[in-house]
């Protein structure tokens, strides 16, 4: 029968996944770093997956396809039940954003304060330069440590932040400078925190920042906030 169905230019698709995680049907997956239609009677043809697609490769057509099979879909989603992958086929990356927790938690009660987090991944390596919470962010950048030296990271650094974390002593730094590079060139972040300790090697973290601000030729505010590993504020510079 001729129908409405999704169809995906892979000349426009990069893999992000974002229209795998839209897709309540689970008519998509990531093959071969391409969005692929998994079977035409999985895909109802209503375009939800189309408005998380950064790149617009996703749009509705009419043509011959198997009609849409409800009864189908549904022993397909409860036979896979595990989060759609990113390219890397690594469960860490699925991308994920989460609805703000409350925040009138009485003051005595600090085991049920609630998570502040965001967005999920949260390592630099893992963040897509594309992934839509980036977007108009107050971009908390913090060396991995930070969050176990300081006891009140969620309250007084994540809240109202997106967070990317890493550790500038065992990753690659010039990979990172790459990265940031890059998508303070192309997406549009409203200001920077780099959130490091004490330690000398954890120092390349803000110049690193520093430096690929610059050489994106974009005009960011930029906060320096240094953690002794007491857990007290060493010093807060505002750039």
């Amino acid at each position: 029968m001729k129908r409405k169905i999704i169809e995906i230019d892979e000349n426009l698709c990069d893999g992000c996944g974002q229209c795998v995680t839209s897709c309540k049907e689970g008519a998509l997956e990531i093959v071969n770093g391409k969005a692929k239609i998994i079977s035409d009677v999985f895909c109802d043809g209503l375009g939800a997956c189309i408005g998380d697609c950064p790149k617009s490769a996703l749009k509705i057509i009419e043509r011959e396809a198997l009609p849409f099979d409800e009864e189908a879909m549904q022993k397909h989603i409860e036979s896979n039940k595990q989060p759609p992958l990113m390219p890397c086929g690594c469960p860490s990356t699925h991308i994920k954003q989460f609805k703000p927790m409350p925040q009138h938690i009485p003051s005595n009660s600090y085991d049920e304060l609630p998570s502040l987090l965001s967005h999920w991944p949260v390592q630099i390596k893992l963040v897509p330069i594309n992934a839509p919470f980036l977007q108009n962010a107050s971009l908390l950048i913090a060396a991995d440590c930070t969050p176990i030296a300081y006891r009140n990271f969620h309250s007084d650094f994540l809240k109202g932040r997106v967070v990317m974390i890493g550790c500038p002593k065992f990753d690659d730094i010039n990979e990172y400078y790459e990265k940031f590079k890059e998508l303070f060139k192309d997406i549009n972040i409203n200001d920077v925190t780099v959130l490091s300790m004490e330690v000398p090697c954890c120092s390349k973290l803000s110049m690193m920042i520093k430096k690929a601000i610059q050489d994106s030729g974009k005009e960011i505010s930029l906060k320096d906030v240094v953690v002794s590993v007491r857990g007290q504020i060493l010093t807060q510079i505002q750039r």
